[in-house]
């Protein structure tokens, strides 16, 4: 052996004179591994899309227009697609698309005009929280009134409606089949706009949407590859028992492919309890939204890619106070109070606030997760940032191990210009990354204690094996300040 020296390319049995140099670049980087993190949109394309189901896209700075042509202007993909770089211009953002289920149905809502308006003016609508406008000419009758609503809603090609008009009543269809299209919010006046005196219009809200795509096809699309962040506006049993499965075997320790489901649920304070204490799981995180403009899909993909970007940067930082640009609120008087976001925060579901200027703020992310296998109460993985440091702390110590011995022997001893590793090696170099994870990064703290209950020992079964137990003190969020004010006269 060449002086006792382990090269990699440097064979030891040249004899052709000549200097000899290899570069290695395994201890070139010394600071801690960089995560790449990537973000999906799941959701379903119009037959005009130019881009076949199941098939990943990127999305660049235009992703609004990029996903209108690839998925079809109008459908739910090409909305949470402007939506999300709206909220975020540096975010990995990729989407991915599912046809309609044959066996579906499309949701329908309607506008009923009735009475006669007394003086011109304007009715605004809301769709989605997209508004339409048309003029209202005093004396025109409900006939004439809803066919002008219908043409003028058919001629915005964005909107996730298409509408017809017959005798005063104007009916909405959604663009696509299933159960997403009932929670499309239609409304009127939601800025404070006046209806014409005289003129009455009554909504009947969206229903009848049946049958979701079946997100195992997406899963099985996407097999290998992760996606950190993963938006998919599918509620029902099936579909999310299947996400549930597949983020637990992503999660796992043999092919670490993390990744975190981010949905909204529509609903009153009731039901929102009601189906978030249901649900158990670390790896879905679910928006509680009430009277909202905004269709979930939309305010989940913007909620997710805002959360993404924080978390990338630095999964620790509470993302409370964040806000969630284009997201419109609820009417103040129907606004969750603070004891009723609380008991949603033990039933799973997340929550946000409104600030003075109407711009609706992240309050807490948290996870499904409620009980361990017990059942008892746990909160090992409710917090998001829990579970995203914990990953990284994870990823980090791995890269560390993987960069310092990429090619190294076992043995209880190091050899001095041999690629040796050995529990007091590995001890160091864990050491020394879980340094930068506290000093540097703020991510875990009482070094001193890791140092104490870290084991490193040689498997006694595997002669080519070594194993460690890792106890990383990770930080916490700061969340509340309490305190007793004890005045004195």
């Amino acid at each position: 052996m060449a002086e006792n020296v382990s090269f990699n390319e440097i064979p030891d049995n040249i004899r052709v004179p000549g200097i000899y140099i290899e570069i290695d670049p395994s201890k070139a980087v010394s600071g801690g591994a960089v995560m790449e993190r990537r973000l999906l949109l799941v959701g379903q394309r119009l037959a005009a899309g130019t881009v076949a189901a199941l098939t990943p896209v990127r999305l660049g700075s235009q992703a609004g227009d990029q996903a209108a042509q690839a998925f079809g202007q109008g459908s739910m993909l090409h909305a949470m697609a402007g939506a999300a770089r709206k909220a975020d211009e540096y975010v990995d953002i990729w989407a991915i698309a599912l046809d309609d289920d044959a066996a579906g149905a499309s949701a329908t809502g309607s506008l009923t005009f009735g009475g006669t308006p007394l003086a011109n003016g304007t009715l605004a609508l809301y769709i989605g929280g997209a508004l339409v406008r048309i003029a209202v000419i005093a004396a025109e009758t409900p006939e004439t009134l809803a066919t002008r609503l219908a043409d003028t809603i058919n001629a915005d090609v964005d909107l996730p409606v298409t509408a017809s008009a017959a005798l005063g009543v104007v009916t909405l269809t959604s663009r696509w089949k299933g159960e997403t299209g009932n929670d499309l919010d239609l409304r009127l006046n939601y800025y404070g706009e006046q209806t014409p005196a005289g003129l009455t219009v009554a909504i009947a809200a969206m229903v009848g949407g049946t049958a979701n795509p079946e997100v195992a096809a997406v899963l099985d699309a996407i097999a290998g590859q992760q996606y950190y962040s993963i938006v998919c506006p599918y509620l029902d049993g099936p579909n999310l028992t299947a996400l549930e499965t597949e983020m637990v075997d992503r999660f796992g320790p043999m092919e670490v492919l993390t990744g975190h489901v981010f949905n909204a649920k529509v609903g009153n304070h009731a039901t929102l309890s009601t189906w978030g204490s249901a649900r158990n799981s670390p790896h879905v995180s679910t928006l509680g939204l009430y009277d909202m403009p905004t269709a979930p899909w939309v305010a989940a993909a913007v909620w997710a890619t805002v959360a993404e970007s924080s978390g990338a940067n630095d999964p620790a930082r509470p993302f409370r106070s964040l806000a969630l640009p284009g997201v419109l609120p609820p009417p103040e008087k129907n606004r969750f109070t603070r004891a009723e976001r609380n008991l949603l925060l033990f039933d799973g579901i997340s929550t946000f606030t409104v600030d003075q200027g109407g711009t609706v703020l992240i309050e807490t992310i948290i996870t499904n997760y409620q009980t361990n296998s017990f059942g008892l109460p746990d909160i090992a993985l409710l917090r998001l940032e829990t579970k995203w440091t914990a990953d990284l702390i994870r990823y980090r110590f791995n890269a560390a191990v993987a960069r310092e011995y990429p090619r190294h022997k076992l043995g209880d001893k190091a050899i001095p210009g041999q690629a040796m590793a050995t529990p007091t090696t590995v001890r160091a170099t864990l050491i020394a990354e879980a340094v930068r994870l506290a000093d540097q990064d703020g991510l875990i703290e009482d070094i001193e204690g890791f140092k104490r209950d870290l084991i490193i020992k040689r498997s006694t079964q595997n002669p080519n094996r070594m194993n460690a137990v890792l106890t990383p003190n990770l930080v916490n969020q700061f969340d509340i300040f309490a305190a007793a004010v004890q005045y004195r006269l």
